[in-house]
């Protein structure tokens, strides 16, 4: 049972005829021997909640930054009508809206009352409960329940990069129709036939087809297809930091301020998780459209997520939503044991791409040790997501904490300029680069090894 505010209404009536009635013990006793009746017989009216139906229908995914709907249809199979209010709980994340729905519903009928849903954050967001008042015709008491109608709604990472993809693909074809003698070395494939002229490489040479010439006769190469591409998500702790700015606005942010003598104020920006899956998603589409094979690997101190043998009209969808749910583990992540993982998943030599942070103490003490297992039986490339503010607090001048902040910000860069040299030392491909940027970055590093003949 639950009271309105009419019936606060009515209280407030008869207090005031207790004041002024001459005999305040009898007034008392009348005013509320008559609000109770009333309230008795508006419950007794008011329409039933328990044997009401409810279910739901509408999508089940979302892009992170679309809009979805859920319908949730209430059947009332009670005699009398069901009129009131219905709050359809969710988790603040799903951006749930409106709070409160009106809800008439005779008796023997059924009704649709939509939700919409604008999600702030990826991952399953599933719905609670279904709260259910029902007035009764005075509008001063109301019955109350509550309901479980499950139902769970999968947002997406926003794959932002896609405007990209179609400048990469133009660079891929134009990189398929070159010259086929700039592409040599191990893993190419031969294509035709064709005379020799000054640059070309001598190991090119067919004697068999130069013996039955005038000239000589050099093979000329194409790009081996079908070559593997693992991708390693780092889900350790270093990933959940927030670099740049939300290309997204997300509600219930409180925006941060640049630094103490700089107040104007920026969104949040999203975690390098999901900058990194941003980027895994334009590489995953780039290096299926060449032709190659994508694997997908999340990893902290465990394996997160496993993606093997996807068809590549499936791949994205299938990446997408295994990326979904993925959050950052605020562990540090065991590179030894990722290592042990890619060397167990990938028996043949592929481009392994770690999407990782270039934190000096983490790489040195994790990932430089057991690097040689890794780079001696694979191509590595490492892209990680520089933060932009730290590239903004090297140029402050005027005041002493301004100056110490560009300090702090400059020994941040050396450390990463250092360690990126360490990781070229082991044959390490890096690409270091700002939010915004490390996606067409890392698909740029991808197609310079194609061009180069190492993948």
């Amino acid at each position: 049972m639950a009271l309105t505010g009419r019936a606060a209404l009515l209280a407030l009536l008869g207090t005031l005829v207790v004041l002024f009635a001459p005999d305040p013990a009898l007034a008392v006793a009348g005013t509320a021997l008559l609000l109770l009746a009333l309230i008795a017989v508006d419950l007794l009216l008011a329409g039933s909640v328990r044997p009401l139906r409810l279910s739901r229908a509408g999508d089940r995914l979302v892009r992170l930054g679309e809009t979805a709907t859920v319908e949730l249809i209430v059947e009332n199979p009670g005699p009398r009508r069901v009129r009131g209010v219905l709050r359809d709980a969710w988790p603040p994340s799903a951006g749930a809206a409106p709070r409160h729905l009106a809800l008439d519903v005779p008796a023997g009928e059924r009704r649709r009352l939509v939700t919409t849903l604008t999600p702030t954050r990826r991952g399953d967001r599933e719905a609670v409960t279904v709260t259910v008042r029902a007035l009764g015709p005075l509008g001063i008491a109301a019955r109350q329940g509550s309901h479980r109608v499950p139902w769970s709604v999968r947002v997406l990472p926003p794959f932002l990069s896609r405007k990209h993809l179609p400048a990469k693909l133009s660079r891929l074809r134009e990189l398929e129709g070159r010259h086929p003698s700039m592409i040599r070395g191990q893993g190419t494939e031969f294509d035709s036939l064709r005379e020799y002229v000054v640059g070309d490489d001598v190991r090119s040479i067919d004697w068999r087809a130069t013996a039955r010439r005038n000239d000589v006769v050099v093979r000329t190469w194409r790009p081996e297809r079908d070559r593997r591409v693992l991708i390693v998500l780092d889900t350790g702790r270093t990933s959940a930091g927030r670099v740049g700015t939300a290309p997204i606005p997300l509600a219930g942010e409180v925006p941060r301020t640049r630094g103490a003598h700089d107040r104007t104020t920026v969104a949040p920006g999203w975690p390098r998780l999901d900058w990194s899956m941003d980027a895994a998603l334009l590489l995953a589409a780039l290096a299926t459209r060449a032709g190659d094979r994508v694997d997908f690997l999340a990893h902290d101190r465990a394996v997160r997520a496993w993606v093997s043998g996807a068809s590549r009209t499936d791949l994205l969808s299938t990446l997408v939503n295994t990326m979904a749910p993925i959050e950052a583990e605020l562990i540090e992540a065991d590179s030894a044991d990722m290592v042990a993982a890619v060397l167990a998943r990938a028996k043949r030599r592929c481009l392994v791409v770690v999407l990782t942070d270039l934190n000096a103490a983490s790489l040195e003490e994790g990932l430089l040790p057991v690097l040689p297992q890794l780079s001696s039986r694979h191509l590595v490339l490492l892209a990680a997501v520089s933060d932009p503010q730290v590239a903004a607090m090297s140029t402050g001048r005027g005041t002493s904490e301004l100056v110490y902040g560009a300090a702090a910000a400059e020994r941040q860069d050396a450390e990463r300029r250092r360690i990126t040299a360490r990781l070229r030392r082991h044959g390490v491909e890096v690409v270091d680069a700002a939010p915004e940027q490390i996606a067409p970055a890392l698909a740029d590093a991808y197609l310079a090894l194609k061009a180069a003949g190492r993948l």
